[in-house]
């Protein structure tokens, strides 16, 4: 898991608000997942989160987990990050980025959009244009 420094969900924000603003009902087992994803920006597995909240003592089953999980990134709250078939991370930073992912340690880093800057779009078949680039880099510890 990735943190960075500035948060997902400011502090003093209401989480019911936020859920009903992305037109979720804000159920008191999804409150406590977004209150976990949304108070910093980090990556997180779903694996992850259900063990998170579990230490935390929050009763909550893994398909919650995964269905929450699935619905915040339908309703645009977070990112799924796919790593592979099976293995995917949930990003509580929406905004545009990339991402590099270590294979060794499954860290999985944030890198800034401007790394596409001048990326040849005249490769794009005619009458398409860019919708969404999403780059995953892999790499290896040396």
């Amino acid at each position: 898991m990735n943190d960075v420094a500035s948060p997902s969900l400011p502090a003093g924000h209401d989480i019911a608000q936020v859920l009903k603003q992305h037109q979720i009902v804000p159920t008191a087992q999804r409150q406590q997942i977004a209150a976990q994803l949304l108070c910093k920006h980090q990556h997180v597995s779903a694996d992850q989160l259900y063990h998170q909240l579990y230490q935390q003592g929050t009763q909550v089953s893994k398909a919650t987990v995964y269905n929450t999980l699935g619905l915040f990134v339908e309703k645009g709250l977070l990112r799924e990050i796919c790593i592979d078939s099976s293995r995917s991370y949930y990003d509580s930073n929406t905004s545009p980025h990339h991402h590099i992912f270590n294979e060794d340690t499954g860290e999985l880093i944030d890198i800034s959009e401007a790394v596409l800057q001048g990326l040849d779009q005249s490769q794009l078949p005619s009458q398409t244009r860019t919708e969404q680039v999403e780059l995953l880099i892999r790499v290896r510890n040396s």
